[in-house]
């Protein structure tokens, strides 16, 4: 994966100083579908390239099937370890409202129970509706509510604001 976007570069930069700082062993990985698995995997080229990258699909743990209905890239979550007993470093692009990781935290304890996840993401908005916050993040941005922020890649990695 490589960074076009220096907002991107530095977040990442940002990420990896944190993690490597707090974590002394490797976690078990898993980047969140789509922007998260992308973000995971620069994550683990840089801290520990020869680890697996779990992946994440939240589709069917969504509370919001009523509104938007099912999406179209509905797929299994591929799980490369088992969780029992592990530290989780759970990894998504953005952290809004708190539903994406409410979500994947379901998903995840579908798997086993790990002994601790913790929560990377590239960039921390305004909007929380769940009690949810990241313990590592790249970049924080004020982004007005009618607006998205979103990871876009995957190479060149872009922030986009839409």
């Amino acid at each position: 994966m490589s960074p076009a976007d220096p907002q991107v570069a530095e977040g990442i930069d940002r990420l990896c100083r944190a993690i490597s700082a707090d974590l002394s062993t490797p976690p078990v990985l898993v980047g969140i579908h789509t922007g998260g698995v992308w973000l995971a995997q620069a994550l683990r080229d840089r801290l520990w390239p020869q680890a697996p990258l779990s992946q994440l699909n939240i589709s069917f743990h969504r509370d919001d099937f009523a509104r938007i209905g099912l999406h179209p890239q509905v797929g299994a979550s591929d799980m490369q370890e088992d969780v029992e007993g592990r530290t989780l470093l759970l990894v998504d692009d953005v952290l809004h409202t708190g539903r994406t990781v409410r979500a994947a935290m379901n998903e995840l304890f579908d798997f086993g129970r790990p002994a601790a996840i913790r929560l990377a993401v590239l960039v921390d908005r305004s909007g929380r509706e769940l009690p949810v916050a990241a313990d590592y993040v790249g970049l924080e941005r004020d982004v007005p509510a009618e607006q998205q922020i979103k990871l876009e890649g995957p190479d060149p990695l872009t922030l986009v604001l839409r």
